[in-house]
């Protein structure tokens, strides 16, 4: 039977993603639980497939996560506006 290559597989395991991200593998399990990353159930393990992992290094954005950043600038504007713009002039 022949191994796999790692750069071959379409899915990557939590413990790696967790290893990516520097995180806990129990922070990559809480963060699958509540949505912020998908991943494939398998048996009793999950699978996080390897796009998730462009999405987060930003070579491509779901629309869903574009809206959130878009909410979090529009709020940090209203509210640090000013000093945001005293910071840029410095």
């Amino acid at each position: 039977m022949a191994q796999s290559n790692k750069n071959d597989r379409e899915f990557i395991s939590t413990s790696e993603l967790a290893a990516i991200l520097g995180v806990s593998r129990v922070t990559v399990h809480k963060k699958i639980k509540s949505g912020e990353i998908e991943a494939v159930r398998i048996g009793r393990i999950y699978a996080v497939p390897k796009s998730y992992l462009s999405e987060v290094f930003g070579k491509s954005i779901s629309e869903k996560r574009k809206k959130t950043i878009e909410k979090a600038v529009h709020k940090t504007v209203e509210e640090y506006g000013e000093v945001l713009l005293k910071l840029g002039r410095e």
